[in-house]
């Protein structure tokens, strides 16, 4: 399983080092460079770690920590350049598992995500079974089944259903789906959307006009129903 890391830091040069190292480690990587930006991210992507900088363009990282706390055990790592024994109690108190002074080293910073990430495993054993309904995907098998019986899909046709299944019942907007399912290049490309939810619903049963298993809101997006 390939973790999400989402980094929320102003500083591009910061994001730039980070992600090639979280890439060649084998985590997926979410850059945020404002707190709005990360909380978008959150709801979308639902990241397994979160490294944190603590001075943000629209708000305080320690903030957002506390808000964060209120609904989420997402591991946080806080990066800081105040050294201050009291700053650093203040941080953990608030909710973060672990902090990282500035400067730092990219290997230290990636065996520390390595910990919580190790932590949260042994915490919350990961089952990539997801189901929805009679809906029902797993994806380190990438196979999808309705009330019980398989159906094929293609790698995109996946792609999209575990988007929508990620978040059941909850609006996917059509730029989200076609960065994901696409790429970046593609987020205009809605016509892509239409023919793949065409080719889903023959195979889901799922008639254009009752929409009983994919909901069309024209114009925004996809959602299970």
């Amino acid at each position: 399983m390939r973790y999400k890391v989402m980094v929320i830091d102003d500083e591009p040069q910061i994001h730039t080092f980070i992600r090639i190292s979280l890439a060649a480690e084998g985590f997926d990587y979410l850059g945020a460079g404002t707190l709005a930006e990360a909380n978008e991210h959150l709801a979308h992507f639902q990241p397994h770690v979160i490294i944190l900088d603590l001075g943000l363009p629209d708000g305080d990282g320690l903030s957002f920590l506390t808000q964060l706390r209120q609904t989420h055990k997402t591991p946080v790592l806080v990066l800081t350049a105040r050294d201050q024994e009291d700053e650093k109690i203040r941080l953990l108190e608030a909710g973060a598992n672990d902090y990282l002074s500035k400067p730092f080293t990219i290997r230290e910073l990636i065996v520390r995500i390595k910990v919580l990430i190790r932590d949260l495993v042994s915490l919350e054993p990961v089952d990539d079974r997801v189901c929805f309904g009679a809906l029902a995907m797993r994806t380190s098998t990438h196979q999808f089944w309705v009330s019980g019986e398989e159906v094929v899909l293609t790698k995109k046709e996946f792609a999209f259903l575990k988007m929508l299944l990620d978040r059941p019942g909850q609006l996917v907007e059509q730029s989200v789906l076609l960065r994901e399912v696409w790429g970046q290049t593609h987020v205009e490309d809605t016509h892509y959307l239409r023919v793949l939810v065409s080719q889903l619903r023959k195979k889901l049963n799922d008639n254009a006009d009752e929409q009983r298993v994919i909901k069309t809101e024209p114009g925004i997006g996809y959602r299970l129903v």
